[in-house]
């Protein structure tokens, strides 16, 4: 089982979106996602998506939103246990990323990327300012075969 934190940031109605290239091994290769990853010993959600966000793009949250939590059940991949999170505050400059190339992406070109099909979900779920949220997601494969959100099935 993993735990992570995902971070859209936001700016000028666009997402800080990461193209996942250059990784080998990677489960999210050729997806376009936010920016995080998995937790280190001793983290709280807010930690780690501080953290990661700082060293994947050079940038330091000055203010964030806790949105929900999300669930992936996978038969490839196992079970992620994902903490997601909104920001439109923050200092620094954009470095170059290891994982692959940082893009701002204007967010009514989202439903053109190569995203996991539960990321679209979530990511309508944040535009509409959605409460906390809870969101399982199960794959078979690389295909989404369920979607429950908050308790009631959706897909």
């Amino acid at each position: 089982m993993k735990i992570s934190s995902l971070c859209y940031i936001e700016r000028d109605n666009k997402y800080l979106m990461l193209h996942r290239v250059s990784k080998e091994n990677d489960e999210n290769a050729g997806k376009w996602i936010g920016i995080g990853g998995k937790f280190e010993e001793g983290e709280s959600p807010e930690d780690c998506v501080c953290r990661e966000v700082l060293e994947e793009t050079g940038l330091t949250l000055t203010s964030y939103r806790y949105r929900g939590i999300v669930t992936f059940i996978s038969n490839v991949w196992g079970t992620e246990y994902m903490h997601l999170f909104t920001s439109d505050a923050y200092t620094g400059e954009i470095k170059d990323c290891d994982e692959g190339v940082l893009e701002w992406i204007d967010k009514k070109k989202l439903s053109q990327l190569t995203l996991w099909e539960g990321d679209r979900i979530f990511l309508q779920l944040i535009d509409s300012d959605r409460p906390f949220f809870s969101l399982k997601l199960c794959y078979t494969d690389d295909t989404l075969t369920s979607a429950v959100l908050d308790g009631k099935t959706i897909i």
